[in-house]
């Protein structure tokens, strides 16, 4: 089935384009949620005013969506969970607990659905994308600490604080002779 796209669909094209899609999904998904229409003749005499539309629907959303992908780039968040000693968690991190936890921190409203990445299931480093808009995704990071570890996750990362050289009086004897 050939479609005339009104909205930007994620993964498939933005408005104003004409795609092929399977009948289930055009039928199913994108005529009853007002995404798509049929590619007729009509139909298509309009893609160009629906794509100068959306272009501007696009611009007007990207200037409000800025200052978020601002906020979010470079965010790192950390979890702890257990895990066993190949670094496998006994359970892993999820879309929804990164939501939350970016909710929390930077004080925005993210859906879990926005998030994209694999449900993090080892220790360690992970990035994430954050899909703002078609054009705005951010990326954050994610630490994975073993439950346990995280004060020595901290004190590495804090600076050693310096101690004072601690001189014995044995020692000042033996260098005054």
């Amino acid at each position: 089935m050939k479609v005339l796209l009104i909205k930007d669909v994620y993964k498939l094209g933005r408005a104003g384009d004409v795609r092929r899609v399977a009948d289930g999904y055009g039928r199913n998904f994108l005529l009853p949620q007002g995404l798509a229409v049929l590619a007729t003749p009509g139909a298509l005499k309009q893609a160009d005013h629906i794509r100068a539309k959306a272009e501007a629907r696009r611009v007007v959303l990207n200037n409000e969506m800025g200052g978020i992908a601002k906020l979010l780039d470079g965010v790192v968040l950390s979890f702890t969970s257990k895990a066993g000693e190949t670094g496998k968690l006994y359970g892993s991190i999820t879309t929804q607990m990164i939501a939350d936890a970016i909710n929390e921190k930077v004080g925005t409203r993210i859906d879990r659905r926005q998030i994209e990445v694999q449900p993090i299931r080892t220790l360690g480093e992970h990035k994430a994308h954050i899909r703002l808009t078609v054009d705005l995704i951010p990326e954050i990071t994610i630490n994975v600490y073993r439950e346990g570890d995280v004060r020595r996750q901290a004190a590495a990362a804090a600076p050693a604080p310096v101690e004072p050289e601690v001189v014995e009086p044995e020692a000042e004897e033996e260098a005054a002779e």
